[in-house]
């Protein structure tokens, strides 16, 4: 009879492992834990993706970002910048629907992207599977029917005859200039900003023109941001070349200098000498723990210059500045449509779906470059130095314990480098990208990847 009872009570234990008691209510299986809640990456291991919402899917909206995330991830990806999500001015709008960039309210949702329902679903999403979300933020400028307009005339630059101004200096018809000297606007500015980080839960700004706003603004917004988050990080990106905006707070800063070097290197076939001097004079004026956003394209760039494959040669040139970018650079950029080689400009004012399924190898080069980058700690922890700055060049990505070796033909045709002796053989090198079975030769724009054994 004891045993008997210490059977059924061991069979009774087993029963409700597992489940809870609601009071008054039957037994019921454990809740599964929580999801580990999302951290934004520290600034060294950014990889970012620029979302054009007008081409990213037929709809134009949120839902269609929400539905490709795995396909963003699958490219190492970890933060996604959305270009400006907000209703558009109508008053003095030029081309097509408008420019995102010119915003009729800071808090709102424009009807052609979704609601606020669909953008906290996707920072939901995001943030599960380990991205975070920035917003394009426009601090410079207003839309002419912006409500602050009617309501506070004063938060504006004005002329003598007390008129409203467009930003001096500037094109910008469609976009009124704001007045940082004044405090009120300053203070619901950030406001505004705040809202998308404590109320949606925004990790961070993509701030547009930058330079064109004051650095105590700056210093005050982002402080004020920082504190209003606690202990959640946010990452701070200026469009702009001050050296400033790192002490007012930003984490990364536009790379305009290494970009244009970039296209030369490329078009000319000459060598990286003038991007490795490109590299080292603008970390020269970056401060520890800050860095510079390296790219290839960007949505001015595809809208307004040209194409990837048009400013550095074909399709494989445009990888391989692509590769050559993402080895000498910890934090790096990639924009919506540059993956699958989309053949002709991306504008921003109008719609223009991409189609998903263009050159699907292509798309793949991007997706097994960036899932290598992902697994060799070097490219982020490696201290990057120039071994061979020729048309074929070769860059060394080093610890204390291990080096890195990624050579990169910036020509269209098949070369050799000449590398030292030890280099020379396949025998010491581990090969973790490319077709060359050596270090030292290499196809057309070809690119390898080797670690010393």
């Amino acid at each position: 009879m004891r045993l008997s009872l210490l059977v059924f009570s061991g069979l009774l234990f087993l029963a409700t492992v597992g489940c809870k008691k609601e009071t008054g209510g039957p037994l019921v299986p454990d809740e599964p834990a929580p999801p580990t809640p999302f951290v934004m990456p520290a600034t060294n291991e950014v990889v970012m993706y620029e979302v054009n919402l007008r081409a990213f899917s037929q709809a134009g909206n949120l839902a269609g970002v929400i539905a490709r995330l795995d396909d963003i991830k699958r490219m190492g990806v970890n933060v996604i910048w959305l270009m400006p999500i907000h209703p558009v001015g109508v008053e003095r709008s030029v081309g097509g629907l408008g420019s995102p960039y010119a915003v009729r309210d800071y808090r709102g949702v424009g009807s052609e992207y979704g609601s606020l329902a669909d953008m906290q679903q996707l920072v939901r999403e995001a943030h599960l599977r380990g991205m975070g979300i920035m917003l394009d933020w426009v601090a410079n400028h207003t839309a002419w029917d912006h409500a602050w307009i009617t309501n506070h005339p004063t938060w504006y630059t004005r002329d003598g005859n007390g008129t409203i101004l467009h930003p001096p200096g500037t094109n910008w018809l469609d976009v009124a200039d704001l007045n940082f000297n004044n405090d009120s606007m300053r203070l619901a500015m950030i406001g505004e900003m705040r809202f998308w980080t404590e109320s949606v839960g925004v990790d961070g700004f993509r701030c547009d023109a930058a330079d064109m706003v004051p650095f105590d603004f700056w210093k005050q917004a982002i402080d004020s941001l920082r504190l209003g988050s606690g202990n959640k990080r946010l990452l701070m990106l200026a469009e702009g070349a001050r050296t400033n905006h790192y002490a007012a707070g930003f984490d990364l800063n536009f790379s305009w200098d290494y970009y244009s070097r970039l296209k030369t290197t490329f078009q000319t076939g000459l060598g990286s000498s003038s991007l490795w001097n490109a590299h080292l004079l603008e970390y020269n004026n970056t401060p520890a723990g800050k860095h510079r956003l390296r790219f290839t394209t960007n949505h001015d760039e595809y809208a307004w210059d040209n194409t990837p494959a048009a400013l550095f040669g074909n399709d494989d040139a445009a990888f391989a500045a692509f590769a050559l970018t993402t080895a000498m650079s910890r934090v790096v950029l990639i924009y919506s449509g540059q993956e699958i080689g989309w053949p002709v400009k991306i504008p921003f004012f109008t719609r223009a779906p991409l189609n998903w399924s263009t050159k699907p190898t292509y798309r793949e080069r991007y997706e097994s470059w960036m899932q290598m980058r992902k697994s060799e700690p070097l490219f982020v922890q490696g201290d990057v130095l120039p071994a061979s700055q020729g048309p074929v060049s070769a860059y060394l990505r080093t610890t204390a314990t291990d080096t890195l070796l990624v050579v990169v033909n910036t020509r269209n045709q098949a070369d050799s480098l000449a590398l030292p002796a030890e280099w020379q053989a396949a025998s010491g090198w581990r090969k973790l990208y490319g077709e060359s079975e050596r270090p030292s030769q290499l196809g057309p724009y070809g690119i390898s990847v080797w670690k010393r054994l």
